[in-house]
C-alpha cells in the first residue's frame, strides 16, 4: 500500500517516525473538508505501516490550527442540505477524531500559535501534546451558535466535566500556559526549538518500548473507560498473556536477564 496523493497534508519519515504537515497556513490550517480527508487517509495509511513507530502532527506557518473552516460550514452544512447529511457530515467528522485516538502508533501533536476549537479537538485525541507558550486556545462554537459536537468527548477525557463546562460554555480563551492546568497541554516549552527537543526526547522514549506492547497499552486505556471492573480485570489479564508470550514479550525478558537492549532498540 502506497502513500495516497495529498495537497494540503504533507507526509515526511525520518526511519521509523512520520510527521504530518497541515499544509494550509494561508488559511491558519482551518479545518476544510479536504484537510480532513487528506488526514483521515494519511492516517489510515499509516496505521497499516508496522515500520512507523510514532506520529507527530505540526501545522505549516504560524499557526498550528484555526479550528473548522467556517466558509464550509455555511457552504457545507447551512446552504440546502437536509439534515441527515450534516449528520453524516458531523459523523465523519467524529470518525476521523476517533482515527486519531485509536492509532497503534504513539501519536504526538506540536502545537504553536494558535490551536482553537476542532484543532485543539483534534489535538486532545491524541497521546501527547506539546505546546507553546504563547500558543492561544479556545472552544469558540458556542460563541458562533453551534455545539462542540465531535470534540466534547476528548476534551472532557483530558480536563473532567467542570472544567470543560466553563471552557466550552464561556469561550474561554487562554493561553497554552493555563491548558497546563486544564489538562490540555502536557509538555509547554518556550519556543518551538525547544518543543522540538522535547519532540525528540519523546521519539527517544517511544523508541526504547516495544510496538507491539505500546499498541496493546493504548488498547487497555481505551478499554478501562467502558468495561466494568469484572470485564476490565479480564481483558487485562487476556493482554498480560497475550505480551508476555509474545515474541516481544519473550525478547523483553531474556534481554533483561542477558543484559543486552532488546531487538526494537534502534543503536
Amino acid at each position: 500500500m502506497s502513500a495516497p496523493e495529498t495537497t494540503v497534508v504533507l507526509l515526511e519519515e525520518d526511519k521509523d517516525w512520520a510527521t504530518l504537515w497541515l499544509n494550509r497556513p494561508e488559511a491558519r490550517n482551518a479545518m476544510s473538508d479536504e484537510l480532513v480527508s487528506e488526514l483521515q487517509a494519511m492516517l489510515d495509511y499509516l496505521a497499516t505501516r508496522e515500520d512507523i513507530r510514532g506520529i507527530t502532527v505540526r501545522g505549516k506557518g504560524e499557526v498550528f490550527c484555526a479550528g473548522g473552516d467556517l466558509k464550509g460550514f455555511k457552504n457545507n452544512f447551512q446552504d440546502g442540505r437536509t439534515d441527515e447529511q450534516v449528520i453524516e457530515d458531523s459523523s465523519k467528522m467524529g470518525r476521523f477524531f476517533l482515527t486519531v485516538r485509536s492509532m497503534p502508533q504513539v501519536i504526538v501533536f506540536l502545537l504553536q500559535g494558535a490551536a482553537m476549537a476542532g484543532g485543539l479537538g483534534m489535538a486532545s485525541a491524541g497521546d501527547i501534546v506539546i505546546a507553546t507558550k504563547d500558543t492561544k486556545m479556545a472552544l469558540t462554537e458556542t460563541a458562533i451558535g453551534i455545539v462542540p459536537a465531535q470534540i466534547g468527548r476528548y476534551i472532557v477525557a483530558r480536563t473532567g466535566d467542570i472544567q470543560a463546562r466553563r471552557i466550552m460554555l464561556t469561550g474561554h480563551r487562554f493561553t497554552a500556559q493555563q491548558g497546563v492546568g486544564y489538562g490540555l497541554v502536557d509538555i509547554l516549552v518556550d519556543d518551538l526549538a525547544a518543543g522540538e527537543a522535547e519532540l525528540q526526547d519523546i521519539i527517544a522514549g517511544v523508541r526504547r518500548c516495544a510496538p507491539g506492547a505500546n499498541a496493546a497499552t493504548k488498547k487497555l486505556l481505551e478499554a478501562n473507560k467502558h468495561l466494568d471492573d469484572t470485564a476490565m480485570i479480564r481483558y487485562a489479564g487476556e493482554a498480560f498473556a497475550a505480551s508476555v508470550k509474545s515474541d516481544e514479550g519473550r525478547e523483553g525478558v531474556a534481554s533483561f536477564l542477558e543484559k543486552r537492549k532488546p531487538n526494537w532498540v534502534q543503536e
